[in-house]
């Protein structure tokens, strides 16, 4: 595997977390001011919809509109309103996954933002290993559907996109990651005998480094825990509430209400029973590879 590389300071919270922080620090004004989203949305010629989406961070800020809600909210400080405002540009600044638009669904581009800034990424996989663990051919046959030579421009975008997406787990401040695999994702040949066996070798590798897990479902404990794939993003910043991603067919669905949260984490707690140990994984993992 070739060696991993990102300086110590490439590394900021991305642009989509700060969003996040942003309108939850905003919400924060708003309640403690006792100011209604309607009335909110009127002082800035808004909707109350508009504050909605503000406040969860799902669209972006204007100077304008952040400046006209801190003075209503009663912020007069101005280092504390300078803060908020420097805040606001940090937010609209494109992240380096900005230039992989024309390669990714819009839908996705929020969940890279978030998996940049999480400080713990939890994942199960039924049918192929997590892409961020994925060697360049594997995620090539996964993205080609098994036709790596009819590879088109979009689709070697979306490969170099994985690619990029990996460096999160060797800059220095990387997350933690926990994943849980399928048995049969040991056993499932993805892209040909050679590449299946270089990916195996590469889960070896990156699971003897301290903050990579990796857990196996052996096939009489297999499906029980959950219905399919699905990954809990867990941040350090307070403000950031725990999310879900969950990817289909046709896009990706973000949970974060506390029900939805307290059911992935029934999930994760069954997957951590019915899984392999760490280190019997690695054990399955060798076996499959001498197997290969």
């Amino acid at each position: 595997m070739a060696a991993h590389e990102a300086s110590a300071g490439e590394h900021a919270t991305g642009s989509t977390a700060r969003r996040m922080i942003l309108g939850a620090q905003l919400r924060r004004l708003r309640e403690q001011a006792a100011v209604s989203r309607s009335d909110a949305g009127y002082h800035i010629r808004a909707s109350e919809s508009k504050i909605s989406r503000l406040e969860l961070g799902r669209v972006g800020f204007k100077e304008r509109d952040v400046a006209d809600l801190l003075t209503l909210y009663g912020v007069g400080d101005p280092a504390e309103r300078e803060s908020f405002l420097r805040m606001v540009k940090e937010s609209n600044q494109p992240g380096w996954w900005q230039k992989f638009n024309d390669y990714m669904p819009k839908w996705f581009d929020d969940y890279v933002g978030l998996e940049e800034a999480a400080s713990r990424i939890q994942t199960y996989e039924l049918q192929f290993v997590p892409g961020l663990l994925q060697t360049e051919d594997y995620a090539r046959a996964v993205v080609t559907h098994g036709l790596p030579e009819t590879a088109s421009e979009a689709a070697e975008g979306r490969v170099a996109l994985r690619m990029r997406r990996q460096k999160v787990l060797f800059r220095p401040n990387a997350p933690k990651l926990w994943a849980v695999i399928d048995e049969s994702v040991l056993h499932r040949p993805i892209g040909g005998r050679k590449v299946h066996r270089e990916q195996l070798d590469q889960l070896l590798e990156l699971t003897s480094l301290p903050h990579i897990s990796v857990q196996v479902v052996p096939y009489e404990r297999s499906g029980y825990a959950a219905e399919g794939a699905f990954t809990l993003l867990r941040f350090a910043e307070p403000e950031l509430p725990n999310i879900g991603y969950i990817e289909h067919i046709a896009g990706g669905l973000y949970l974060d209400r506390p029900d939805e949260i307290e059911l992935i984490g029934r999930s994760l707690d069954r997957l951590a029973v019915d899984a392999e140990t760490p280190d019997r994984s690695r054990q399955l993992l060798a076996k499959a590879r001498a197997e290969g």
